[in-house]
């Protein structure tokens, strides 16, 4: 019985098969179907290579067929390169010309796309590099699908490569990072310590301001690190930020430090380069209008004079992977600051130092239980994992807002040796901070909570959208009309500060639009 049965199911199965047709393939006469009629790649620098981006191509007839072509109709000459289901093209023409590519009946295949180009190949009026595909068939015209790609030129900055093979680097300590000096006479940028707005600076490894130099940022420029890259402000060095406020949304006089990668994907993407580490010993350093986005570490601030203290002014900084502002026994002025989003701390103020904030607003909705808005001690632990006192000269929070998604956005940590605290001081101050567990119970450093007069603790400060980094205040903000009178008298938009109407953090209340 089991034979007979072996024996029906092979007769079925030859008799299936022999009534399938091989697979016949016919030209295609057109008719093609994409995902897109138009693929835009988003803007590129000069030269540099694009992200990868897809088209699907459909074949929604009942006949198998064949492509006699599909190609970048530039050829060979072409900026941009495709591979078609994982074929990388005809000989001599790979990424330009496919020929005789097969499709099957109610099927589809990818084409990825990618484009180099520099500034020269594209159309001088709006600095667009366009090309098309071309699908060939028997019919006539071939159908097409467009590509677009704004080029932008800038200014490139990266280390210098020496005639030995080897590559420039600086000394950190006792190690070797892959970075740079600036130089004031670079033959393809000019003076590096003057950055403009007439182009886009991207940055490969670290720029290193040296002794004695000063780096000046002006108005409207736009800088962009690549991963692992950042600035070097070295000893007895100094950096001027010259930003001002801007009239449009194009933020057309904010300086904005940020990543290399442009394309949307990435506009709020952390820890895509290093930091601006303005190291021990550098000093006068003037920040005004500056936007930094997606570093590690948005500014790391060390060990500076405390009668120089570092001026802050009407700066944002948002998506750090670890922290927005951390500062190690620094000395810090800041007024209109908002620092949003930070693996660890928005504001971390550690290793002592002396601080004084007005009208600033940080706040953490990092998704972890242990980031804090802000951070504040008096110690570092050495490599004996013991507590080193070092003394907190000062802590001054006035008409500021720290907030968050956990239950305390606020963390203070006292070395027992008082000699080396002052308590920080808040004034007028909305602070996320629950009693949970009943753990500030016997914290005498949360005291203060317990002054309604003067802080709001917990409330809701009406966020307009944290997610995009808008921490403007709305009407309905518990925030609203706190302040009291500062020298800080507009917020970081330009807006009028006048009493009794003024507002906590750095911006003045507005009605959000629809």
């Amino acid at each position: 019985m089991q034979k007979l049965l072996l024996l029906f199911l092979v007769t079925l199965s030859i008799s299936i098969s022999s009534c399938r047709k091989d697979f016949e393939f016919e030209t295609s006469t057109g008719g093609l179907e994409f995902s897109k009629d138009t693929v835009y790649l988003d803007t590129v620098f000069s030269n540099i290579g694009s992200s990868t981006y897809r088209l699907k191509v459909y074949n929604k007839s009942n006949n198998d067929i064949v492509i006699p072509k599909i190609q970048l109709r530039k050829g060979v000459d072409s900026k941009y390169r495709i591979m078609v289901d994982g074929m990388t093209g005809d000989s001599g023409a790979q990424g330009k010309i496919f020929s005789n590519v097969e499709l099957l009946a109610k099927d589809s295949l990818f084409i990825f796309i990618e484009v180099t180009s520099d500034v020269a190949s594209a159309n001088p009026s709006d600095f667009l590099y366009t090309d098309n595909i071309d699908f060939y068939n028997a019919s006539g015209t071939p159908q097409d699908v467009d590509l677009v790609t704004l080029i932008q030129d800038a200014y490139f900055l990266y280390p210098k490569k020496f005639s030995d093979g080897t590559t420039e680097t600086l000394p950190i300590g006792e190690e070797e990072i892959y970075g740079f000096y600036l130089d004031h006479n670079d033959p393809s940028n000019g003076d590096e310590y003057v950055w403009n707005n007439t182009k886009p600076y991207v940055i490969y490894g670290y720029a290193a301001v040296p002794n004695g130099e000063t780096l000046t940022v002006q108005k409207g420029a736009r800088v962009h690190f690549h991963d692992a890259s950042g600035l070097i402000v070295g000893n007895n060095a100094t950096l001027k930020i010259q930003g001002e406020a801007s009239t449009s949304a194009a933020l057309e006089n904010q300086v904005i430090f940020e990543g290399d990668r442009l394309e949307p994907d990435f506009s709020d993407t952390p820890g895509q380069w290093g930091t601006i580490w303005l190291t021990s010993g550098s000093k006068n350093h003037d920040i005004n209008h500056l936007t930094i986005k997606n570093a590690v570490v948005g500014l790391l601030i060390e060990n500076n004079n405390p009668s120089q203290a570092i001026s802050i002014k009407n700066t944002q900084i948002y998506n750090s992977s670890n922290i927005g502002i951390y500062a190690k026994t620094a000395s810090i002025k800041g007024e209109n600051v908002v620092v949003n989003y930070g693996g660890q701390a928005a504001l971390a103020c550690t290793i002592g130092g002396s601080y004084e904030f007005t009208h600033c607003t940080f706040n953490n909705n990092w998704p972890s239980s242990k980031q804090v808005a802000v951070l504040v001690n008096n110690y570092y632990i050495d490599p004996n994992n013991v507590q080193i006192p070092i003394k907190l000269e000062k802590a001054v929070f006035t008409n500021c807002i720290i907030f968050g998604n956990n239950q305390n956005e606020l963390a203070i940590s006292k070395n027992t040796n008082a000699a080396f605290w002052t308590t920080p001081v808040f004034t007028r101050c909305q602070i996320k901070c629950n009693n949970t567990n009943n753990s500030l119970s016997t914290n005498t450093d949360y005291d203060f909570l317990n002054d309604a007069t003067n802080i709001i603790k917990n409330g809701n400060p009406n966020f307009w959208n944290i997610e995009s980094n808008k921490l403007n205040i709305g009407a309905s903000s518990s925030a609203k009309g706190f302040g009291i009178t500062t020298s800080v008298t507009q917020d970081l938009v330009g807006t009028a500060r006048i009493a009794p109407g003024i507002d906590l953090g750095a911006y003045q209340h507005i009605v959000f639009p629809n």
